[in-house]
């Protein structure tokens, strides 16, 4: 093989092991930009609790759901080896799909790639046997209006008339980010008309008590908010 051969196959499968082809080998696509689809459960499994992926090793509870609503870099490994993780993952009652982010600020082609690659990895986890609930993340009107693409990458690949889970913690403070987490509310609801919404974080109600009619909100509260109650509670009893 010529240098010029082997530099190509180098590039290539750089390029293949960075995108994981193998993940989406069975996928069938959604949009112009194809997407990964996730396919509607049979049924719908609601979690009692969410732990998220950084706390495995304080819990046994495989009864809880799996979330990753958290900082990227507390599953980075996950993004790059999913395959490593399956056998865990399969013992939990259900997984909420990588909440990969989409800053606001970031180019529009990281927050797309970033989008795809959460589809892609929970197509291979739901494939391979887990339960997984789609996680749908936005970010500024590009990602869940058609204003600036054809079409709004931010719900690709996601099932309608089913169960989904957003992750609010960190996401409301400023007035910007209300704005935000309104407006793509509404937009997913309208596109997705969901039965169910799993809520990670907090609830505001000016926000979510204007939409209690189109969907069934379950709530749970964030990772650091639950812990303080357990100990408060525990703190009542002594």
């Amino acid at each position: 093989m010529c240098w010029e051969s082997e530099f190509f196959m180098k590039i290539k499968n750089i390029i293949d092991d960075g995108f994981n082809p193998e993940l989406v080998e069975t996928a069938l696509f959604d949009g112009i930009l194809e997407f990964p689809i996730i396919e509607k459960p049979n049924k719908i499994i609601i979690p009692d609790k969410m732990l998220p992926f950084s706390k495995i090793a304080q819990s046994n509870d495989y009864e809880e759901g799996l979330v990753f609503y958290e900082p990227d870099i507390e599953f980075s490994d996950v993004l790059r080896r999913p395959e490593h993780y399956l056998e865990q993952l399969k013992k939990f009652k259900c997984i909420i799909a990588l909440d990969n982010s989409l800053y606001v600020d970031s180019p529009l082609t990281a927050q797309i790639a970033n989008a795809y690659r959460s589809r892609a990895i929970a197509h291979y986890y739901q494939k391979n046997g887990c339960y997984v609930i789609p996680n749908v993340r936005w970010g500024d009107e590009r990602s869940y209006t058609t204003d600036f693409l054809p079409e709004r990458f931010a719900f690709l690949g996601l099932p309608k008339h089913s169960i989904v889970s957003i992750g609010t913690y960190g996401c409301s403070q400023s007035k910007e980010e209300k704005y935000q987490l309104e407006n793509g509310l509404f937009a997913m609801l309208n596109e997705l008309e969901p039965e169910i919404v799993l809520v990670y974080g907090s609830m505001n109600d000016k926000i979510f008590n204007k939409f209690k009619s189109k969907t069934r909100f379950i709530n749970y509260p964030d990772w650091s908010t639950y812990k303080h109650s357990l100990k408060e509670a525990s703190n009542g009893h002594k």
